[in-house]
């Protein structure tokens, strides 16, 4: 099984989310960029409203696939002691791809935000999306920074995911939800006919829709 893109893995995503359908303290958080287009059938399917939560990789110095922790809003970051080490990244390469990486979310945040407030948490079911689960590394920074205002629940859904990754998040979290658990995940993107990059126009798009706000994509 594959899906199409991310707009039909959210829509088969939604399916898996059904009994919190309406939910009146419910909320659908996604992580771009990939994760909006998932999060957006979903917040549509359920009827919940939609909001961001901008979170950045720590890619290992020439080899920026591969995470040595991330960063999220609110200054968050959470490390992988064990990639660092065994790398030998130094905490000079450490200190620069952080800020970085800051610097790019900080222009997330408000090319996708704008003047646009982010919605209240605290005391909420949050659901949170992204478009696949690898290491987790960039999800475990999500995390913390949602439960640093006290959701009264928290969800992780994702269309596919490493079942490592799973099961070490659901220590963490009230539940984890996956369409798909691959035996072997390899990457993301195999499991998409199209995993084309979504574009910050398509992010802005998608969040002015759920919002009310019409933009012309492109």
């Amino acid at each position: 099984m594959r899906f199409r893109d991310r707009h039909d893995a959210g829509q088969q995503l939604a399916q898996r989310l059904a009994p919190y359908t309406g939910h009146p303290h419910g909320c659908i958080l996604a992580l771009p960029r990939g994760g909006v287009p998932v999060a957006f059938e979903v917040a549509q399917a359920l009827g919940l409203p939609m909001d961001i939560c901008v979170v950045r990789k720590l890619g290992v110095p020439g080899q920026p696939e591969l995470a040595m922790g991330a960063i999220a809003t609110g200054g968050v970051r959470i490390l992988n002691p064990g990639v660092i080490q065994e790398l030998g990244v130094s905490a000079a390469d450490l200190a620069a791809v952080t800020q970085r990486e800051l610097r790019e979310l900080e222009r997330r945040e408000q090319s996708y935000r704008g003047d646009h407030p982010p919605l209240p948490l605290a005391g909420r079911l949050v659901i949170l999306i992204d478009d696949g689960l690898a290491t987790g590394a960039t999800m475990r920074a999500a995390i913390a920074a949602i439960q640093s205002v006290n959701p009264q629940q928290l969800v992780v859904a994702v269309p596919v995911a490493a079942g490592a990754a799973c099961q070490e998040l659901r220590a963490q979290v009230d539940e984890v939800i996956s369409v798909l658990t691959p035996h072997s995940l390899h990457a993301i993107g195999l499991w998409y006919d199209d995993f084309s990059q979504t574009s910050d126009a398509e992010v802005q798009y998608l969040l002015a829709k759920t919002q009310g706000i019409q933009t012309p994509l492109g």
